[in-house]
């Protein structure tokens, strides 16, 4: 099994190495994809010297911060060229904890799509404020009424995908292109009929660097699942799609 993990970085140095290293260090053989978006503080360069160390690792250089969700397409896009069966996303700053992998990699034997759910029974937060407590459940509790997403964490960054996942969502077609394009490709995956299941995770503050969410965002995101909404009123959902049809690569 062809494992790829993706994962954005701008000003990421002070977790990126050590993350890669637990990563790699699983029981998976994964490889990892960094795309970084020309980080001032060298993140990229630091993982251009791991990825001259490990061919396990390989790096993206993109111009500027051009989005979350621009940086995942193109790290999906170059798993998807190099023949990946599985491609899993998540977070640089350790909020997403690599041990939690293995557990979204097994629930893809039975599931189209895994996500790491801070929703669902065992699962959690630590080191949030009310603030963000409220803002988060809040915008999953919006994006499930509106949307009609089964998902009890819509905006969790966690995932695992089949490889014919990706293909047949057509990734160029993704208008939203930041923290949003999370909600957007949920919504796609299970228009199309794919089956999505969580596993418990408990995320965790960044305790080094600082996060990257903006109030710009938040309205961006707000625009996304309006727009989807008119979708979901305007067109037909595809029946469930049998995961038996799922094959890997020869």
């Amino acid at each position: 099994m062809d494992i790829r993990v993706v994962i954005p970085t701008y000003n990421e140095k002070e977790n990126i190495v050590i993350l890669t290293n637990q990563i790699l260090a699983l029981p998976l053989n994964a490889k990892v994809i960094v795309v970084d978006d020309n980080s001032p503080d060298g993140t990229g360069q630091l993982m251009d010297e791991l990825a001259a160390q490990n061919p396990r690792v390989s790096v993206i250089h993109r111009p500027g911060k051009l989005g979350l969700g621009t940086a995942h397409i193109a790290g999906l896009k170059k798993g998807l060229a190099e023949g990946a069966d599985l491609l899993i996303t998540m977070d640089a700053d350790f909020s997403h904890d690599p041990s939690y992998i293995p557990a979204l990699v097994a629930l893809t034997n039975h599931y189209h799509v895994a996500i790491g759910s801070r929703y669902i029974p065992q699962g959690g937060v630590v080191n949030w404020g009310w603030q963000r407590r409220f803002l988060s459940w809040t915008a999953n509790q919006v994006a499930r009424l509106l949307l009609g997403l089964q998902a009890h964490d819509c905006t969790a960054g966690f995932r695992c995908y089949h490889r014919e996942v990706l293909l047949n969502i057509d990734l160029d077609r993704i208008f939203s292109n930041g923290y949003s394009f999370l909600v957007e490709m949920l919504f796609k995956c299970q228009r199309q009929g794919y089956t999505i299941a969580e596993t418990p995770i408990i995320f965790a503050n960044r305790e080094r660097g600082q996060s990257k969410i903006s109030q710009q965002e938040i309205y961006k995101a707000i625009n996304t699942v309006l727009q989807l909404a008119i979708t979901r009123l305007t067109s037909r959902t595809a029946p469930p799609i049998a995961l038996l049809s799922i094959k890997s690569k020869p």
